[in-house]
């Protein structure tokens, strides 16, 4: 089936791929009959005649050509012709070529495949040899588990980020967004998030990312931890449909530990670019834009993706799903920041100003939201965090008062204390990339406050 063979005739690298792909969706002779043939060819995607009696919306086609066997997703669906979009760029299509459907793209996630790098199609690019297959196949459009068979969420854990740990602290089964601009540090605090110590397993979707940050984030950032991971990776410069695709690949891998009763983080950075990548094959198929240039089938995909994380059945574990946003021209009221804020059930907002001075992680503690936080929190606690954000809300009202002199000590109590106590929180709650995270965050903020009201630790006014 395959010409380009290396001098001892094995398969060239490449061509081995596509063997395995060819294994999986060969085309066979006696199947033409029940395929189609291309009849149109554009940019983002082609057309086929003969197959709009058998496929349906999202099922996978095979294409052959002389370096292999290529695959493409139905987009679009009309009485005489069929609209695909392909996987690969630069796929080799002609005019009256055959097209094969084949169904669902599934995917046979393993023990073996932790520890390892992949493609949005499941395939290892960390140079480390082939994937261990698991028994079951998975498709990797799946649905969620039914809502009444679900676990409740009730167990809180420690990301090792104090702002987060006392403002918003997450649970086992969270779904948590971090809405932030362009270079504000979403990434970063990603980083972060992936050393927590309560997950058996991390599953993370680099979406649309620089490739230079690839090997940083999995050799730099996981470190050992990789050991436990599976990274899914689809770079800027890919095909919009393997853009598309790592988010599901990543989730359906989540779904598989979690169905063996691990729990599970799983991190998809961002889920925008997986909006962007959606928009850009719903353009090419023709689907018209509803709001700011979105069609109505990324504000489909996007619950259908996050709903699926989450507790899972009695018996098995949880998938705690952290996602970042990014929000456009930082208006944290964009169509998908908005969308995505409904369905999750948090959200960490970052902020440029705090960011420019110097405050990292730069986490707004009065915007940012976990709507679980009651179960993570003790009695005392929730108190604490209460009187916490009085205090923070009236030093920040006030800061222009006291920036013009109109500030007089004794006059108000509680701005006395914020004046104080503030300038201490917010130094307790920066953090760097480096630092240990922090085994307790209550513990550390009560130590600060203590030094400083000794005298130990000197209070800094901004």
């Amino acid at each position: 089936m395959f010409e380009d063979r290396l001098p001892d005739g094995a398969l060239s690298p490449k061509l081995s791929h596509m063997a395995v792909l060819a294994g999986q969706y060969a085309v066979a002779e006696n199947a033409v009959a029940h395929g189609g043939h291309v009849r149109t060819i554009a940019a983002g995607h082609y057309t086929v005649a003969g197959l709009s009696r058998q496929v349906r919306l999202g099922d996978f086609v095979a294409h052959r050509s002389q370096t292999g066997v290529h695959l493409g997703e139905v987009v679009r669906v009309e009485p005489e012709l069929t609209y695909v979009c392909p996987i690969e760029p630069g796929e080799p299509i002609g005019i009256q070529d055959t097209i094969i459907r084949k169904g669902a793209f599934r995917i046979a996630p393993s023990d073996g495949w932790c520890g390892r790098t992949i493609n949005s199609l499941g395939e290892p690019i960390d140079g480390l040899g082939p994937l261990a297959m698991g028994l079951e196949s998975r498709a990797i459009s799946n649905t969620a588990p039914p809502s009444m068979t679900r676990k409740r969420v009730d167990t809180g854990f420690k990301t090792g980020v104090r702002a987060i740990d006392i403002f918003s602290p997450l649970c086992l089964g969270q779904r948590l967004g971090i809405f932030a601009g362009s270079g504000v540090g979403k990434s970063t605090l990603l980083s972060m998030l992936a050393r927590a110590d309560a997950f058996d397993k991390v599953v993370i979707a680099l979406v649309g990312e620089r490739g230079r940050e690839v090997r940083e984030f999995i050799e730099d950032t996981l470190g050992t931890d990789m050991q436990k991971s599976v990274a899914v990776v689809a770079t800027s410069d890919e095909s919009p449909m393997l853009r598309k695709m790592a988010p599901l690949s990543a989730m359906t891998i989540a779904e598989h530990f979690r169905d063996q009763g691990d729990n599970v983080l799983l991190i998809v950075d961002s889920v925008t670019r997986f909006a962007h990548a959606i928009r850009e094959v719903a353009t090419a198929s023709g689907e018209p834009p509803i709001a700011r240039g979105y069609p109505a089938s990324v504000f489909t995909e996007l619950p259908r993706l996050l709903e699926r994380a989450g507790p899972g059945p009695e018996g098995t574990g949880t998938i705690t799903a952290i996602i970042s946003i990014l929000v456009d021209g930082d208006n944290h009221n964009d169509p998908i920041a908005d969308s995505t804020r409904g369905i999750l059930d948090g959200h960490i907002v970052l902020q440029r100003s705090l960011a420019e001075e110097g405050r990292y992680p730069p986490i707004d503690p009065l915007a940012s939201i976990s709507r679980l936080a009651r179960k993570a929190w003790t009695p005392d606690q929730e108190k604490l965090v209460s009187r916490l954000k009085a205090l923070v809300h009236r030093y920040e009202e006030t800061r222009d008062l006291r920036l013009i002199g109109g500030y007089r000590q004794g006059a108000d109590a509680d701005l006395d204390i914020a004046v104080r106590q503030v300038p201490i929180i917010y130094e307790i709650l920066k953090q760097t990339p480096g630092e240990r995270p922090s085994a307790d965050a209550f513990t550390d903020l009560a130590t600060a406050l203590k030094n400083a009201s000794a005298g130990m630790v000197p209070a800094k006014g901004r």
